[in-house]
Parts: structure tokens; C-alpha cells; sequence
């Protein structure tokens, strides 16, 4: 697994932990980097996307409520809302990554760890997301703003 899918997969464990704990998430980060390992590399890539979710938690839901009208948000299962929630944040705080990749991204996420459904589930999202921006899809629209490669 590439070190980005292994930072991914880490940002949606992270947020699934604090999630479910209601934000009772570890109060030091090394805590959860003890329960959850990863390489200096992995670590590099992943935390500026849990501190990017963290920062823009409440703009992100509130897409998700906007996308998943008469569709209660609670009933999403949690591995979906922050699936989600990841490819969002990719989506529209990191220019860095073309919005195709954050959203193959999520999908396997989705695929990997959610029901049998959450695949589909999330790339229905996802594409009225990407709808709404006005940036290009398939290229980063700027340098690395996080400094990693």
C-alpha cells in the first residue's frame, strides 16, 4: 500500500475513533499513532489531513446534510461520514490533489472498510460535490501547500 492510501486509511481510523468516542479522541496524538502505527512518511502525509478535518469538521457536515437531504446524518454509518468527511476536506481545502484522486480515493476507502453498499454510497456524494467546484478535476490546482511531495 502506497504511503497516501496508508495516511488516508489512518485519517479515517483516527476521525472513526473520534467519531464513535464523541470527541473523547486520544487527547496527545502519539497515543493514537501507538494504536495505530505508521512510518515518519505515512505520519507526514496524514496529519495535515486529520488536522484539516478537525479545523473544517463543521463545513464539511454540512455539505454532507446538504447532499444527503432526507437522509438522516446520525444514520450514516460511520465508516461512510468519515469517508466522506476525508474526501471533502481533499476536496475543497487541498489544492494539492486533483478531486478525481480524493474521490478513487475515498471509494476504495468505502469499498474497503464500509457495508456493501458504501462504495456506491459515497461516490453519489462525492460526484455532487465535485459539481459544485469551480476548480479542475483532474490536475492539483496549485504547488504543495502542505509540504510533502
Amino acid at each position: 500500500m502506497g504511503k497516501r492510501r496508508a495516511a488516508r486509511q489512518a485519517a479515517v481510523q483516527f476521525h472513526f475513533w473520534r467519531d464513535l468516542h464523541g470527541d473523547g479522541a486520544p487527547e496527545r496524538m502519539e497515543e493514537f499513532w501507538e494504536f495505530c502505527p505508521a512510518t515518519a512518511r505515512v505520519r507526514q502525509f496524514a496529519q495535515p489531513l486529520i488536522d484539516g478535518m478537525i479545523a473544517h469538521l463543521p463545513e464539511i457536515d454540512d455539505r454532507i446534510r446538504k447532499y444527503c437531504e432526507n437522509y438522516d446524518f446520525r444514520r450514516i454509518s460511520a465508516v461512510d461520514r468519515n469517508v466522506l468527511r476525508l474526501a471533502i476536506y481533499e476536496m475543497l481545502y487541498r489544492e494539492d490533489i486533483p478531486p478525481v484522486v480524493s474521490i478513487n480515493e475515498a471509494i476504495e476507502l468505502a469499498k474497503t472498510f464500509g457495508g456493501p453498499d458504501s462504495g456506491r454510497f459515497v461516490n453519489g456524494i462525492l460526484d455532487r460535490v465535485k459539481q459544485d467546484l469551480t476548480r479542475p478535476l483532474r490536475e492539483a490546482a496549485g504547488p504543495n501547500s502542505q509540504g510533502v511531495e
